[in-house]
């Protein structure tokens, strides 16, 4: 299993002051596992998604979470009864990145792309030191320039000077995992720092092997007596036949013999990772809300004929084993999938608090 990083011990100082933070658009809660792992107290968080939000309070009882469209939240109740009147240090904000996304059309008339602005609403009123976004890299491209642009200019009007996006990738920061993401910093006095280096470059990324080590080994349908995430799905005997034909480790459906190509394959080469294995010594391919279907991308496990299972997802996206969710097995994947990396946000907090300190 993946090594943990340092979390708040019994010994730590009772009045040692945690920096505070506001989580919008907080999915199931893995920003806030983070934050909360590394001594940030966080006060509130935002979400409509009502399966994701049972998952968010079971596993974070003591914030405050408004369970509704963020148009509907006053950020000013949140500075009046969660922060006392008092000004906050660090505001994430994870608008839904479907609108910006490859598997999607960057429709920039979406709706949803436009949530983005919520985070001027709320830093007007809560004056967080520091604002991170998180997101997919379409949010950079020259399809969102006006939204993007607006957004800064929706900022500055509010003193905040805004960095230069910065494509990372999960896989560089101890996360077992492929995936690029857009991480933009803005802050109310001074000009936003430079992201961490990365902890785990090429040569030093975590891996498949490593992430689901120890977990009990499952054929299609079996479940584990342990552990009511670790169960595999039934698949149909014709996808059982195609998974015997793809190698292990790392094999694609290429493999497959004529006669098991999919009709819609045969004079098809994209999506070549549909029915791909992962392997045991690399990192696992973008999870998706699909992360358990084979059908669904290179979600097939390294040797067993089957899709991973959702602990295996959990893992692979950083979640401790302690974290619970709620919702049938498709709503837990969904959540999976839309989760940031726990460890992502915790390879940023060295930055976020040192310019939560800095005033310049």
């Amino acid at each position: 299993m993946l090594a943990r990083p340092r979390h708040a011990t019994a010994g730590m100082k009772k009045n040692k002051k945690w920096p505070t933070a506001v989580d919008l658009f907080s999915g199931c809660g893995a920003v806030t596992e983070a934050l909360k792992r590394r001594h940030f107290r966080v006060v509130a968080a935002v979400d409509n998604d009502p399966v994701a939000c049972k998952t968010y309070r079971k596993n974070h009882p003591s914030v405050h979470l408004y369970e509704k469209n963020i148009r509907g939240v006053s950020p000013a109740a949140i500075r009046r009864t969660q922060l006392n009147g008092k000004s906050l240090d660090l505001l994430v904000v994870c608008a839904p990145c479907q609108p910006f996304s490859s598997q999607g059309e960057k429709d920039s008339a979406d709706k949803r792309a436009r949530l983005i602005f919520s985070a001027a609403r709320f830093a007007a009123v809560l004056k967080p030191k520091v604002i991170l976004f998180e997101n997919v890299p379409g949010l950079a491209t020259p399809r969102f320039t006006k939204i993007l642009a607006a957004l800064r200019r929706e900022l500055r009007k509010i003193h905040y000077k805004v960095g230069d996006p910065k494509m990372v990738d999960a896989a560089d920061y101890g996360v077992p995992q492929r995936r690029q993401r857009c991480i933009l910093l803005a802050k109310r006095s001074g000009t936003p720092s430079l992201l961490p280096k990365p902890t785990t470059p090429d040569g030093k990324r975590e891996s498949v092997r490593r992430a689901i080590k120890g977990l009990p080994r499952l054929s299609a349908g079996q479940t584990s007596r342990t552990d009511t995430l670790h169960f595999s799905r039934r698949h149909h005997p014709v996808t059982l036949e195609r998974l015997s034909h793809i190698p292990q480790d790392g094999g694609s459906r290429l493999s497959l013999p004529r006669k098991l190509v999919l009709k819609c394959h045969k004079e098809y080469s994209g999506h070549p990772d549909v029915y791909g294995r992962m392997a045991w010594d690399d990192v696992a391919p973008t999870l998706t809300t699909g992360c358990t279907d084979v059908t669904k991308g290179r979600f097939a496990h390294p040797r067993a004929n089957r899709a991973i299972t959702l602990r295996e997802a959990a893992r692979l996206q950083t979640f401790r084993d302690h974290y619970q969710f709620e919702g049938n097995p498709g709503e837990i994947a969904r959540q999976i999938g839309n989760a940031v990396p726990v460890r992502l946000i915790d390879a940023m907090v060295p930055v976020l608090r040192s310019q939560i300190r800095r005033r310049g």
